[in-house]
């Protein structure tokens, strides 16, 4: 009877994102796709499972997309586990069970390498977790990492770089590894908003990882109106609150990233190379005085 009505479940989630969720979800997944060349023909491609909803859901798009048969490519699912206490590695088993995922794990013991970093230890696990991935999907005869960040994620990212890197920049969709050579990270969750994968996990009555450690924990627990835990959170809760008086807002944030006038910042970088753009302001032909400034006076 249980593996009965596991079944018909199943059938049930992956019917709500062809139908329900189709539009806001597997089609946005597939123009991310398309838009950046994320998949090629003859790609091996390790979808890398941590057991939130955001890579359990990458999983269940990429094996609609291989079902369709539209673009020739091999999928493998991974998942490291890191260190995770019994309960949690076995509710991602669970879950690849239910949402017929075929898993393959790996261990290593990164949660206890960073547990007593006091400097950055996310930055330090993110950076040893991705090295371990690399290495484990090339030893599995993979091309390219997929990995779940989602466009919340990205708009994220880039007011966080600004507000506290003092800088521009965006987490790319695409990015050839540096370290692991032939290798590439694809993030084909870019136009998802995070609200949607919450929708259809909701609707759907699953239950993912909301964290793996202890400090993450007390972050994922945060409410919108509590003092941010962390810097992300804090990004988020801001955005979140600018998009409440304009719906526009996360739009722009992303769309600023595709829209960079150089002439009109006072340095870039171009691959590796610092440029000022004042440096032939004397040789340069007078332009109209930008009137947009009007409109933040």
């Amino acid at each position: 009877m249980m593996i009965t009505e596991d079944a018909d479940r199943l059938k049930r989630i992956e019917a709500s994102l062809r139908k329900k969720y189709k539009h806001k979800i597997f089609n946005k997944f597939v123009q991310a796709i398309c838009d950046y060349d994320l998949i090629r023909p003859g790609d091996n491609i390790a979808v890398c499972i941590s057991g939130g909803k955001d890579s359990m859901l990458c999983a269940k798009l990429f094996q609609e997309l291989k079902r369709r048969n539209k673009i020739p490519f091999e999928v493998k699912f991974l998942s490291m586990d890191p260190g995770y206490t019994e309960p949690n590695r076995r509710q991602i088993e669970n879950n690849a069970k239910l949402l017929n995922i075929p898993v393959t794990f790996f261990n290593t013991k990164i949660f206890d390498s960073v547990f007593h970093v006091e400097q950055n230890p996310c930055y330090l696990c993110a950076k040893m977790r991705r090295g371990f991935l690399y290495r484990f999907a090339k030893e599995s005869g993979c091309n390219k990492i997929a990995l779940g960040h989602h466009f919340d994620d990205i708009i994220e990212t880039n007011l966080m770089s600004m507000i506290y890197g003092g800088e521009i920049r965006t987490m790319m969709p695409k990015v050839k590894s540096a370290h692991w050579e032939g290798m590439e990270l694809i993030r084909p969750l870019y136009y998802i908003r995070e609200q949607d994968i919450k929708n259809w996990r909701d609707e759907n009555h699953l239950q993912f990882l909301q964290c793996a450690c202890r400090f993450t924990e007390r972050i994922a627990a945060a409410r919108p109106d509590e003092p941010a835990p962390s810097k992300r959170q804090e990004i988020k809760q801001l955005i979140a609150k600018l998009e409440a008086g304009n719906k526009q807002v996360p739009n722009n944030i992303f769309h600023a990233m595709e829209n960079v006038n150089l002439s009109v910042v006072l340095q870039y970088k171009l691959k590796g190379k610092l440029c000022r753009t004042l440096d032939d302001y004397d040789a340069a032909a007078p332009q109209t005085e930008d009137s947009s400034d009007a409109d933040f006076l």
